[in-house]
């Protein structure tokens, strides 16, 4: 199966970086996400393809209308946080509140129960495990907040397989959908959004999309935004941030093209759950 997710965020929801890190701040940037998410929405609704799009709160809260439109164009919405913040640089108090937050505000305006949630940055560790009692705690029952191989912001590299699995903390139950790898010569890497998808060509991202049973796509508004405002960082981070963002709507379109993709939804009904690896954190 092949999911196709978005998180909606704003061009400056961009992790862990001092210019933008502060909430006081944002009020101050022009918001694109709304321009984003319509021609995403308009895409969506020409090829009859529905999507998961896990919305941040504070989006929710200063831009209603936009979580309203993709919610009357028929596609599941989940919680990406409200503040955007890094689960492993706070508390469970502070997790619980910030998850609780977004989950009321998603709710109050498309009114739906909100039962799927992705953490930021994928941001959960093996030192964050408690995060799968919040969030069940909280009313979710899907989750894609596992990112199995080490990255810059976290990562969880002994979670093990990256397939759909369930995963248990103290007794507290959560269907997880993880972010899937590729491997080369032994080194791993994601292919199936984010600055991985962006960096690599049409032919290989073909070549491993065709290859994998499983793949978790996650996109951004920003990753399609080839006018929006650069922010200053360093080179390195530049590149991770910006490389690739002129041609990723056109390799999008390709892929969408070539293979069948449902939402998270969808696909956690074709999932036999009683079949499926069960990971105790």
């Amino acid at each position: 199966m092949k999911i196709l997710s978005f998180d909606i965020e704003d061009w400056f929801h961009i992790l862990d970086l001092g210019d933008v890190n502060s909430r006081d701040k944002w009020d101050a940037f022009e918001s694109r996400v709304e321009q984003g998410v319509d021609m995403v929405l308009s895409d969506l609704d020409d090829r009859k393809l529905k999507a998961t799009f896990f919305c941040l709160g504070w989006v929710a809260e200063k831009h209603p209308s936009v979580i309203k439109k993709i919610s009357n164009a028929g596609h599941h919405i989940g919680s990406h946080s409200y503040s955007h913040d890094l689960v492993y640089q706070y508390d469970r108090t502070h997790f619980r509140d910030d998850l609780n937050k977004s989950i009321h505000i998603l709710e109050d305006l498309i009114g739906k129960n909100i039962d799927t949630y992705r953490a930021p940055g994928f941001s959960v560790t093996s030192k964050t495990t408690w995060y799968v009692e919040e969030i069940v705690k909280a009313g979710i029952k899907i989750d894609s907040s596992i990112f199995p191989a080490e990255r810059g912001h976290g990562g969880f590299p002994s979670f093990g397989d990256s397939l759909p699995s369930l995963v248990n903390f103290n007794g507290y139950q959560v269907k997880e959908f993880p972010i899937n790898l590729a491997s080369i010569a032994g080194k791993t890497f994601i292919f199936s959004g984010g600055g991985y998808f962006r960096l690599l060509p049409v032919p290989v991202l073909k070549y491993f999309f065709s290859r994998s049973d499983y793949v978790m796509t996650y996109f951004h508004m920003r990753d399609f935004d080839n006018n929006q405002p650069i922010l200053n960082m360093s080179k390195l981070r530049k590149f991770k941030s910006y490389y690739g963002i002129g041609s990723c709507w056109k390799k999008y379109k390709v892929l969408l093209d070539s293979y069948n993709f449902i939402d998270l939804k969808t696909a956690e009904t074709l999932v036999d759950w009683s079949s499926v690896k069960t990971n105790l954190l």
